[in-house]
């Protein structure tokens, strides 16, 4: 397992993917609305955005930061900051 499985939220009691986990099993199960089409891109969209925001004020809006706290280059950072009309 990877690094980043075992990484524990704040509280010190559950791990992200935990937290995840749980969260997107109630989410799945009021998936009917998706009628199976768009749910893959839903979440990761949901989750993308708010990663990256998180990131970006980690970082104190410095786009090379937030980019290698993310381990994505900062074109792409770049591009989703403009896909998903944050303020830089």
């Amino acid at each position: 397992m990877s690094k980043s499985k075992h990484k524990t939220s704040q509280s010190g009691s559950e791990s992200l993917e935990q937290l995840v986990a749980g969260r997107l099993q109630e989410f799945v199960k009021q998936a009917s609305q998706f009628d199976g089409h768009g749910l893959y891109m839903t979440v990761i969209q949901c989750v993308e955005k708010p990663l990256i925001e998180a990131a970006l004020a980690e970082a104190q809006g410095n786009q090379v930061a937030a980019a290698k706290i993310l381990g994505i280059h900062r074109n792409t950072l770049r591009r989703k900051i403009k896909e998903f009309k944050l303020k830089p």
